[in-house]
């Protein structure tokens, strides 16, 4: 199942599963407009597409004393693709770094780490993140206000492009 082929139904069910991974296949199936059971086939079919890839809680980080986010932008020495993965394997392993995204441009990797205080957080980055091997350069910024945190993808741009009628089940 591409995103391509995806219908209209196909795209309210992941909009609806992104805003609750914990509803019901029955509320699920009376939202999106189906019976449940077509509803559970399709929510199956998505996963073993690969394109619902898990389901998971989110976190308030700070009702939980994780009081430092900030963001690590790293330049490495080499772009060589050895390289490349060493270092992503190595980020792979810390705990403190929660997303890292390789860039084109002057930045090679942008890191978001999450911290319980700035201590732990100015520890990670003079003794781990800039004595990882290959790393040239990091700069930071700590977050002082999130105003938008979106997961996801922004489903509701597909599916009004996904075609009108609904497939049959």
């Amino acid at each position: 199942m591409r995103a391509a082929r995806l219908d209209s139904t196909d795209w309210l069910i992941l909009r609806e599963l992104q805003a609750d991974g914990r509803i019901t296949n029955i509320e699920l199936a009376r939202k999106v407009g189906i019976s449940a059971p077509p509803c559970l086939r399709r929510v199956r079919a998505l996963e073993e597409a690969g394109i619902i890839k898990g389901f998971t809680v989110l976190l308030n980080d700070r009702a939980l004393g994780f009081d430092v986010s900030a963001f690590a932008m790293i330049k490495l020495h080499s772009q060589a693709e050895a390289d490349l993965i060493a270092f992503e394997k190595w980020v792979a392993a810390s705990p403190v770094v929660r997303d890292c995204h390789m860039l084109s441009g002057e930045i090679d990797f942008l890191l978001r780490c999450v911290a319980p205080d700035l201590t732990m957080f100015q520890d990670f980055i003079i003794h781990d993140l800039t004595a990882a091997p290959n790393v040239e350069s990091v700069k930071t910024s700590l977050v002082i206000r999130t105003s938008k945190q979106a997961p996801g993808v922004p489903t509701e741009l597909m599916s009004q492009a996904a075609e009108p009628e609904r497939q049959a089940d």
